[in-house]
């Protein structure tokens, strides 16, 4: 008898492909080797990152460290909250760790993960809602870019907001089981309050987008209710950090409005301008180094959806290209803000990043479907499928090359400062109660966490002539630490005026750290301590860069130290060093 229908096993229909060219784990685990490596090695580029927020997390878990003016509660504009959450990671590696220098690592390598995270749920959100291939371009360029390779584990409120960034950018574009404005809203208020509060700007396209999709679909009430919701968890952030800043400052204080005033509202003389500023090209030339073609995609974003739009006008949506404006658009608006700021430097972007490599990623998108075409009757559709397929494939490795390049150079020019204190931690060269003393490599020292326990950071004269930072009470309990926090210490200001105070004779230093650059000429503030045999002895030196001796390809990019390299184009060497008082001289 022939089988009838009922007796046929029904075949399983088999569950769609994910939407992912490189699975979640696998996107997870390229995400941590880069910041990984960014953790070992990058680095420190900011005194901004070693003095406000290393000292003050190394103050919080061992009773004493470095203070700016900016912890003073005359100003309060750093908020103890940031400070806190790390210096709770670090509290937990010391339960592991037994050195003040892994703790650092700890620190950083926990800021690698959490990049790291927020960077695969950012990739998830793209492919799931944009493209595949976005996602694996998004994915390539976060991974190899130098300037991603700096921001992911940079102990900073612009790194932390970078953070936030990708995760409210994410809820905006996932829209899987109903919208996540409130969501969204938290993440980027989360960033704006705790981080940095110029960065809630970013939220505005994604959240204009939804107020138009709102109207056209009549459910502005719906909207309504998910931004308050949105409003009510960031007011509740708010008020957290309210509270732990009370608690440390002895007074309330909103510190988001304080670092709103300070910028925008100082008046004559006062405001970051009086640190320095520069021309208006200056993040041009920084982002074309830190991403090379790929910000220049990223600029070009908004005029090729422009010109796809005009082209193929029958195979856009104005839904489609409303959210793809919404998505370009933080980029270019944070992009033009800060470039007519004049007080300009490089972690004022970091914000901006994910919207950086997104922008970029759907604009190289854009071209490959462009020239991917195979139809004859356009001009692109008679090219060659390989020598199109050779053009892509060399923007890509042009790409990944430069920044590796770049990246390269970076560790090997810059690192100096985070080897040259292992002798430290030696037995019997250190005692209690001994100084390291910095002259003009001040703004080169990596925090106290690579010194051993009880020895302390002091400044000795040199050339500069600003304010140096002071140090926080001796504080040996959390209570103490508290307490030591909310004094007002003596000789800070907000106008970088010089307070002698900061110093001390060199009589009293144990050891010191400075650089030796045959080419550079001694100064009697800032003499060659590495040629005075008779009074210090070295300790360790590793070479660092000379910028000024090196051309301009050699401070761009690392170039082997080979004979064959013409000698115009090798990278020039100077040594920072770690120098003991000679035993004689004690």
């Amino acid at each position: 008898m022939a089988n009838t229908g009922a007796d046929t096993p029904k075949t399983k229909q088999r569950p769609p492909p994910p939407p992912f060219y490189i699975p979640l784990n696998i996107t997870l685990y390229l995400c941590l080797v880069a910041n990984g490596l960014a953790a070992l090695f990058s680095p420190i580029q900011d005194c901004d990152e070693v003095f406000n927020f290393w000292e003050p997390t190394h103050y919080l878990q061992h009773g004493y460290g470095l203070q700016t003016w900016e912890y003073s509660p005359a100003y309060s504009i750093r908020s103890w909250l940031y400070v806190s959450l790390h210096a709770a990671v670090g509290k937990l590696g010391s339960m592991v760790v037994h050195s003040k220098t892994a703790e650092f690592y700890t620190i950083r390598l926990t800021l690698a993960f959490v990049c790291a995270a927020c960077q695969t749920r950012l990739y998830s959100a793209i492919c799931r809602t944009l493209s595949p291939r976005i996602g694996l371009l998004f994915v390539m360029i976060v991974t190899v870019s130098p300037g991603m390779f700096h921001a992911s584990t940079a102990f900073l409120p612009s790194t932390f907001t970078m953070y936030m960034s990708m995760l409210g950018l994410a809820s905006f574009l996932d829209w899987k089981n109903g919208r996540k404005t409130a969501q969204g809203i938290m993440w980027f208020g989360l960033g704006a309050i705790v981080g940095w509060p110029f960065a809630g700007a970013l939220l505005v396209p994604l959240l204009i987008e939804e107020v138009v999709l709102a109207i056209a679909s009549r459910s502005f009430a719906s909207l309504f209710w998910s931004i308050s919701d949105g409003a009510m968890l960031c007011l509740s952030i708010l008020t957290l950090e309210v509270a732990v800043d009370y608690a440390f400052f002895q007074k309330l204080v909103l510190v988001p409005w304080n670092i709103v005033a300070y910028n925008i509202l100082g008046g004559e003389g006062k405001g970051p301008d009086i640190f320095g500023t520069e021309p208006w090209t200056f993040y041009i030339r920084n982002l074309l180094l830190n991403f090379n073609v790929w910000f220049l995609f990223a600029i070009l974003s908004a005029p090729i959806l422009l010109l796809q739009t005009v082209c193929r006008a029958n195979g856009t949506s104005v839904k489609t290209m409303l959210r793809s404006m919404a998505l370009v658009a933080p980029f270019y608006m944070w992009f033009g803000i800060f470039s007519a700021q004049p007080h300009k430097e490089e972690r004022f972007m970091y914000p901006a990043y994910p919207f950086l490599a997104l922008s970029a990623a759907l604009s190289f998108h854009l071209i490959l479907t462009w020239i991917g075409s195979t139809n004859p009757k356009e001009l692109i559709g008679r090219v060659p499928a390989k020598l199109k397929l050779a053009a892509a494939v060399s923007v890509v490795l042009v790409a990944v090359n430069a920044g590796m390049l770049r990246t390269l150079g970076m560790v090997t020019a810059y690192g100096a400062p985070l080897r040259v204190f292992e002798p430290l931690q030696q037995v019997d060269i250190a005692h209690t109660g001994d100084s390291v003393c910095f002259g003009k490599e001040w703004y080169r020292f990596p925090s106290s966490y690579f010194l051993p326990h009880e020895m302390r950071a002091k400044f000795i004269r040199s050339e500069f002539r600003g304010l140096l930072p002071g140090e926080f009470p001796n504080a040996p309990s959390y209570l103490a630490r508290l307490d030591g926090a909310s004094q007002i210490p003596s000789g800070m200001n907000d106008l970088n005026i010089e307070d002698p105070s900061k110093y001390v004779d060199i009589s009293q230093c144990s050891f010191l750290v400075d650089s030796y650059f045959p080419g550079h000429a001694a100064t009697e503030l800032e003499p060659n301590y590495l040629l005075d045999k008779e009074n210090w002895k070295t300790l360790s030196c590793a070479s660092f860069l000379d910028a000024s001796e090196t051309g301009l390809l050699g401070r761009l990019i690392w170039i082997p130290d080979f004979p064959v390299i013409p000698d115009r184009f090798r990278r020039k060497w100077g040594q920072y060093c770690l120098l003991q008082r000679s035993t004689s001289n004690v």
